[in-house]
């Protein structure tokens, strides 16, 4: 899509309540567990409550295997966790089964033709306001050509009731959990981005926390690194404390500073001399 001028990959989430057809719509960057879950609670809040179960897609986020043959699926942990959070059955579509999977598709497309094509945006913000708009004042108020029925209608008269409340129910906190080794330039790799972690932590392997926009690094359980995540590639994020004592180290050829961690070890930040001391002399 065309936002701000520029040529955007969007990732469309579409959620249907299945007896009135009401539509919820949001936009995303990428088709990530976390976006999946943002989404769904969103939808949640959009509804104003929980339904019984939800029907997915086969993602790989979401499904780890499922069998054509046999039916059997296996769900990815974390979406039973988050399953177990809000109360609902998971299920998923029946491979190469148009009956279930047309539901899905259906709605999909819908936006895609309805809502989007031929469509240009100032700003992301602007393609979500559209969205909101189009879901409120078309999506819901035209006659569904399955049911014959206006979609909020339906929903008011005979399926809003039926839904779980939601108040009281706190967000489930979605995070990715990752393990990546240190290279030799004192960073980690993260979706194409590079992050800084104390110099003494080269060849060591450490845990990686995404969650609210941060991504925080441990090692042996202790949290060594936070930065903020970059939003797009071949980006890198630089705390000058993780360079502190490395002989010859300038902070002006950082490329993208961040702000000093004040819960960093300082055990990991010793001064190169002190080693030299220990030794007897330099490296």
């Amino acid at each position: 899509m065309l936002i701000g001028g520029a040529s955007i990959k969007v990732y469309l989430f579409v959620a249907t309540l299945g007896y009135s057809r009401r539509l919820y719509v949001r936009a995303f960057r990428n088709e990530r567990q976390e976006s999946w879950f943002s989404g769904l609670e969103s939808a949640f809040q959009h509804f104003g409550g929980i339904t019984e179960e939800v029907l997915f897609d086969n993602d790989r986020g979401l499904v780890v295997h499922h069998d054509r043959e046999t039916r059997e699926v296996e769900f990815n942990a974390r979406l039973h966790a988050f399953a177990r959070h809000w109360r609902f059955r998971p299920r998923a579509c029946a491979p190469y089964r148009a009956r279930t999977k047309g539901k899905d598709e259906r709605g999909v497309g819908y936006v895609k033709k309805n809502a989007i094509a031929g469509r240009a945006f100032a700003s992301w913000s602007a393609l979500e306001a559209h969205l909101d708009r189009w879901t409120r004042e078309i999506a819901d108020r035209w006659i569904h050509g399955t049911t014959g029925e206006i979609p909020i209608e339906r929903f008011q008269r005979a399926e809003a009731g039926a839904l779980r409340p939601i108040a009281g129910v706190p967000p489930f906190a979605a995070s990715r959990e990752l393990v990546r080794k240190v290279q030799a330039d004192c960073a980690i790799e993260v979706d194409g981005n590079a992050y800084s972690v104390p110099w003494r932590l080269i060849g060591e392997t450490v845990r990686v926390t995404l969650a609210g926009g941060q991504l925080r690094v441990s090692h042996a359980g202790r949290e060594v690194a936070v930065h903020q995540r970059c939003a797009g590639r071949f980006e890198r994020r630089v705390d000058p404390l993780h360079f502190a004592g490395v002989v010859g180290f300038r902070s002006t050829a950082l490329v993208v500073p961040a702000p000093a961690i004040a819960t960093a070890d300082p055990e990991l930040l010793r001064p190169l001399i002190e080693y030299e001391r220990l030794v007897g002399g330099r490296w």
